[in-house]
């Protein structure tokens, strides 16, 4: 299957500028996409086009990863309804060397078809707002850019209030493609569909000023089955970096993913063929139960961005939350795992020496000590993973680190103990 074929059936397709793309691709091809420095770590929104750029380069195209160090420092209002807060160039610097360490996990840096980064921010440093207005600025016509969808919807959403700094983001970043072109035969910009307005102010100033054909490919922005933007776990971003979004956080979002959701994003983001993930959604039609497609898409994309290692650490606080095992746990790790479960905090002093169904009672746990002690004596109660009867206590060295504990009522009711003093 041609690539722009698999891309339409993987519905990694929304608008193409030209048909022609298709003949284009028949041969190698310089690709490029561009991630907005705006935190120190790319979203799982991200992967889309990620993922996107790894066909690419599969497929024997040259990808560009571009790191907006310039545009970034400006905020692209597409998709918006509200300015975003400006960065600095410190800021953005660091955020930088985050993005790029996020995307040397997926794209091949090394290699004969080796993937490069570049940063925008190197042909705009030096520039002067004379040389802009009169080199750059001036290829574009005002009423083509109050025409873009993007930048009616943003004046639309916020009332007219759309600065002239974010006006002209679209002007940097055709700009971007003519520099891509120039120096690197860059031929064709791919992104979120919410960026269509950006990527054809690039492939008409191509055309405008080299009398040459640029091309543009842009994909559906991914929502859940709910509406709901893809990426976003409980109101917050889901994050590449492990210190922002935790491994086992990361691999179960995909774990949980609705089966109204999970084939489609089985054909986005995972390298399995069409024909395999056919096969999974059968498995699942047969044994919805078993969630076969949910696990083959969380360990993939939890491997390919945290590798193995981050995969078996998901893996194990898996079996830690829903069987028990606390071996080998610290209290950090603990906490992160149980941080959505209910918790109470005590003083060691109320707690050592006490009758575990006691201190669950105390807690909270329980809505009284009688319910407490009858889920003790039936062995309906478990401390760090191991049951206890009525008459266990709780002692020194139950506490994890000297400051937790898990309490279990059967097998799924789990209760975070943070003990101080």
């Amino acid at each position: 299957m041609k690539l722009l074929d698999e891309l339409k059936a993987r519905g990694l397709v929304e608008a193409l500028t030209d048909p022609e793309i298709e003949k284009a691709l028949d041969s190698p091809t310089t690709v490029y996409c561009g991630f907005d420095p705006s935190a120190r770590s790319l979203q799982a929104g991200n992967l889309v086009s990620i993922m996107v750029l790894r066909r690419f380069q599969k497929a024997g195209h040259r990808v560009i990863a571009l790191v907006g160090g310039a545009t970034g420092l400006i905020g692209d209002p597409s998709g918006k309804s509200a300015e975003r807060n400006m960065l600095t160039v410190e800021q953005v610097a660091e955020n930088k060397k985050g993005i790029r360490e996020n995307l040397a996990r997926i794209l091949d840096f090394d290699g004969p078809n080796a993937a490069t980064l570049v940063d925008n921010y190197d042909w705009y440093k030096g520039t002067s707002a004379i040389e802009f207005l009169r080199d750059i600025a001036i290829n574009f016509r005002v009423p083509q850019m109050l025409a873009k969808e993007s930048v009616k919807k943003r004046l639309e959403a916020s009332e007219g209030a759309l600065t002239f700094t974010e006006f002209s983001y679209q002007i940097l970043q055709g700009n971007d493609f003519l520099h891509l072109y120039d120096n690197y035969g860059c031929t064709l910009e791919v992104g979120g569909a919410d960026q269509w307005g950006n990527i054809t102010a690039g492939t008409d100033l191509v055309h405008r000023m080299r009398g040459k054909t640029a091309y543009g490919l842009t994909f559906p922005l991914l929502l859940d089955s709910t509406g709901r933007k893809f990426g976003k776990s409980e109101g917050n971003a889901l994050f590449m970096n492990g210190e922002m979004t935790s491994v086992y956080d990361w691999y179960q979002y995909f774990l949980r993913a609705a089966d109204a959701d999970v084939i489609r994003y089985l054909k986005v983001f995972s390298m399995r063929s069409l024909d395999e993930i056919a096969d999974l959604e059968r498995q699942m039609k047969a044994r919805p139960e078993a969630r076969i497609p949910q696990k083959a898409l969380a360990e993939e994309l939890t491997r390919l961005v945290h590798g193995e290692e981050g995969l078996r650490t998901a893996q194990g606080a898996t079996q830690t939350l829903f069987g028990g095992d606390m071996s080998g746990k610290s209290a950090a790790e603990l906490e992160a795992i149980f941080k959505d479960v209910k918790s109470a905090e005590m003083a060691k002093a109320e707690v050592a020496g006490k009758a575990v169904w006691a201190v669950a009672a105390a807690a909270g746990m329980f809505k009284s000590n009688g319910e407490a002690r009858r889920m003790a004596a039936q062995g309906g109660l478990s401390l760090n993973g191991a049951k206890v009867d009525d008459k266990r206590v709780i002692e020194e060295a139950d506490f994890i680190d000297g400051r937790v504990a898990i309490l279990r009522q059967g097998k799924k009711n789990n209760f975070l103990l943070r003990v101080k003093g």
